[in-house]
């Protein structure tokens, strides 16, 4: 009776401490960056460990006590040696799937480039309407002209005009187009929450065929508004021709909202001369001297016209860069605030 006492303790003692041991694994395991090589290695020590345990149990009444050195390894107990191969398999099956997985991923991060897995990776990203995945439906007139375009979202979309949003014009009324590479989809999504009760539809990623000179490939995330009553106006101002220019009130259009979102498509920050850089290569001279002559005079920032490869583009000197963060950060995306230094 002491015998089955003590052996019986020693088993509650030890299944306890196992179920600690996995509780721990299971925690642990997530938020560590462990080799998966290493996790199969250990798993198969496990199954080996097992084999000697299941060895010990069949042999069990010719073992008794254990021989010699190895009566602290192997317990003499068939109940106990049994705990202890089950718990010992529950290992190997826990970390085996995981680390399996682990390995595949790894495999594929050497296969694919960033941008790659970005955009296998992005649809777990993207917020999901509850009908995606069905042709979008087609807005009545009389739903169309209900829209309104808030006085924010019109500061905004100045912005992007002057930047990368492009506007397309379908038969009688406007919709706008948003696209970024897949490294700045956090900057669309942000966009797509701004405008997305304009939208038919959730971003989507393209995948182009590799770069005929770099061999590499540029995966990009966009999405498409609805045509718009609403975005007439601000078409008619900037595509007078179906051709993007600069209008000639833009003094009066650009605040500092808009101005945020201008340099967070078409901004770039030096970080050797600490000066912020417009890209307006594909406007003319003038307009580009229009646009500098609005950041002087209208937010006091020290601004020149430089020639470069194919056009001119605006340096915001470094004597302007602390007024344009304290004027830009109240408007600016914070994952975009690194394009003005901050």
């Amino acid at each position: 009776m002491c015998w089955f006492y003590q052996n019986g303790t020693n088993c509650i003692k030890e299944v306890k401490t196992l179920f600690k041991n996995i509780n721990l694994l299971a925690i642990a395991l997530p938020s560590l960056r462990i080799s998966p090589l290493l996790l199969i290695r250990i798993a198969a020590i496990a199954l080996l460990y097992t084999a000697a345990l299941s060895f010990n149990v069949v042999y069990i009444q010719s073992i008794g006590s254990g021989i010699g050195v190895f009566s602290g390894l192997f317990h003499v107990t068939l109940i106990s040696q049994s705990i202890e191969i089950f718990f010992k398999i529950l290992d190997a099956l826990i970390l085996m799937p995981w680390s399996l997985t682990n390995s595949v991923n790894l495999c594929l991060e050497h296969l694919c480039s960033t941008e790659e897995l970005a955009g296998l990776l992005l649809s777990s990203l993207v917020p999901v309407k509850p009908d995606e995945g069905k042709p979008s439906r087609r807005l009545t007139d009389i739903e169309k002209s209900q829209f309104i375009l808030p006085d924010e979202l019109n500061q905004i979309l100045v912005g992007l005009i002057l930047g990368d949003v492009c506007a397309e014009k379908q038969i009688v009324n406007v919709r706008f187009k948003f696209k970024q590479g897949i490294v700045h989809k956090d900057y669309l999504l942000h966009l797509f929450e701004l405008f997305s009760s304009y939208c038919p539809n959730v971003p989507k990623i393209n995948n182009p065929k590799a770069h005929k000179l770099t061999g590499k490939f540029y995966s990009g995330i966009w999405f498409n508004t609805y045509s718009l009553p609403c975005f007439n106006d601000l078409y008619n101002l900037f595509y007078p021709a179906g051709v993007k220019i600069i209008p000639f009130q833009i003094a009066g259009l650009l605040t500092p909202c808009g101005l945020a979102y201008w340099i967070c498509d078409d901004g770039c920050f030096c970080k050797s001369t600490r000066r912020v850089i417009l890209a307006t290569n594909c406007f003319s001279f003038d307009e580009v001297n229009l646009l500098s002559g609005v950041l002087t005079n209208k937010f006091n920032l020290k601004c020149s016209v430089n020639k470069s490869q194919n056009g001119y583009v605006i340096k915001i000197s470094s004597k302007s860069l602390f007024d344009l963060q304290e004027l830009l950060k109240p408007h600016m995306p914070r994952m975009m605030q690194f394009k003005i230094g901050l």
